[in-house]
């Protein structure tokens, strides 16, 4: 069973994050489009008990087209840092009409939900310090 973690990163106070990972399914074998029926996110700012959480505005239960954030093949380029093989979800908070990270100093939460077309949900969590 691969083992489930959050992903850390940092973004400015009022900017974006351009989320990636390599997202694989039961099999252990990469995802593509074609698996996951619908993609949602949400992005929480974090209190200090880790079952408290705030939704930030506009940034709450959003949907998402599979293909606007799966790519049918493992990507290699300068974002991806981890390893040579790649990966094979990729999403850039869209800020323009609602901030993301309003409170520097803080933790947030980012979380998608890709509900495949057949098996069980797939979480895919980044936790984010606004600095």
């Amino acid at each position: 069973m691969p083992e489930a973690r959050d992903i850390y990163g940092t973004a400015f106070k009022n900017g974006s994050v351009t989320a990636i990972a390599r997202v694989t399914g039961a099999n252990a074998a990469p995802i593509i489009a074609a698996d996951i029926a619908a993609v949602r996110y949400s992005l929480f700012l974090l209190e200090d008990d880790p079952d408290s959480r705030q939704p930030v505005a506009g940034h709450h239960d959003v949907e998402l087209s599979p293909a606007e954030v799966l790519f049918d093949s493992l990507q290699v380029d300068p974002l991806w840092t981890v390893d040579a093989l790649g990966y094979n979800f990729r999403h850039t908070l869209d800020v323009r009409t609602h901030n993301a990270f309003a409170i520097g100093g803080r933790s947030y939460l980012l979380e998608y939900r890709l509900t495949p077309v057949s098996g069980q949900p797939i979480i895919v969590r980044f936790r984010i310090y606004a600095i």
